[in-house]
């Protein structure tokens, strides 16, 4: 076989996740009416008869590339992996209602393991009101793999995509950023402390917030009840759970706009803010923009609904949508300009 009849194989770490997903998406036909939204947005949106649509989502944690058993508790993963999954339906402006779970467990894992791991789902399932309806079990050659897949239904009117967010639009975002980022780094740091010396004791006082936030983030449910009441309904919306950089590089793609945020509008708790600068002398805005697992939305509102959220204490407006031609721009607390870009979480 000569060079030119070779068969070329591309690395997947040349496209990415991102492109990968993109490549997928392209290839890919819709070929049912009841499929309004495929690929490329936090789910998927199917309509049924009853004008409401059904909006679903996936995905799958894997051990070893998602999650580290050696300080990761079987129950809090549990409680992880139906989190990530719900945030995903939450940032569709739709509220959850069913799961579905999958694992696939080597011979090293007991039936107890299994019981823990299934604690955790249950308990997330309880704080979320969501039923879990079915799934599917089978063996792994190579540790632990769980696939959740969650379900909503939502009024088609009211389902906010990341794809059409309006110039000029202000961009909010819940809670606090950087701190599932620091809880990593932290985890990371006591893992090789114990690895060199097993005597040692991790060293967790004063990072209880953090180590929280990475090992048992919590699904901004919430947030989409309070929209409601308060009659707020996004322009567009994502959640965070690839770094903040990343997801407004989303939202922008998605509505063909740029953007600019504000360095001192970012909402920072003040534990990851010490954790960051003191211990790991790492820029705060580094561990906002590019940290990610923080699982909050991020997400637009037209100019006239700013009053509608200006006194919240779960919701901050970080900046506002530009013409594309201008680009993703960070305005740091010295004025400077900075462009954005998204060094979140890459999976290839």
């Amino acid at each position: 076989m000569s060079e030119q009849e070779k068969p070329k194989f591309t690395d997947i770490s040349e496209l990415g996740e991102f492109g990968l997903i993109d490549r997928i998406k392209s290839e890919t036909k819709i070929y049912t009416k009841e499929s309004v939204k495929g690929i490329g947005d936090d789910a998927a949106v199917l309509v049924n008869l009853e004008g409401q649509h059904t909006v679903v989502s996936t995905d799958m944690l894997v051990e070893g590339v998602h999650f580290d058993l050696s300080y990761m508790p079987l129950k809090h993963l549990g409680y992880k992996a139906v989190a990530v999954n719900v945030s995903d339906i939450a940032a569709m402006n739709v509220i959850p209602k069913q799961i579905t779970v999958s694992i696939a467990v080597s011979n090293r894992f007991s039936v107890e393991a299994v019981d823990e791991l299934y604690e955790g789902i249950r308990l997330a399932c309880e704080n979320y009101k969501v039923d879990m309806v079915g799934g599917d079990t089978t063996s792994s050659r190579a540790g632990l793999v769980i696939s959740v897949t969650a379900i909503g239904q939502g009024k088609a009117d009211e389902i906010v995509y990341r794809d059409t967010a309006n110039k000029g639009d202000i961009l909010c975002v819940t809670g606090d950023l950087g701190g599932a980022y620091m809880g990593l780094q932290v985890l990371e740091r006591e893992k090789q402390v114990f690895l060199s010396n097993q005597e040692m004791q991790p060293e967790l006082s004063g990072k209880e917030y953090v180590v929280r936030r990475q090992l048992r983030p919590d699904a901004r449910t919430d947030i989409i009840h309070e929209l409601k009441e308060i009659g707020l309904l996004p322009t567009s919306m994502i959640d965070i759970s690839d770094g903040l950089g990343s997801e407004v590089m989303h939202l922008c793609k998605g509505s063909g706009l740029g953007a600019v945020i504000y360095e001192e509008k970012l909402p920072i708790d003040q534990e990851t803010y010490h954790v960051a600068t003191d211990e790991f002398k790492m820029s705060a805005i580094t561990c906002m923009l590019n940290g990610g697992e923080d699982y909050e939305l991020l997400f637009t509102i037209k100019q006239e609904d700013y009053p509608k959220i200006k006194n919240s204490p779960n919701i901050t407006a970080i900046g506002y949508m530009q013409e594309k031609e201008n680009g993703v721009k960070l305005v740091t607390k010295m004025q400077q300009v900075i462009d954005i870009q998204a060094q979140g979480w890459k999976h290839f």
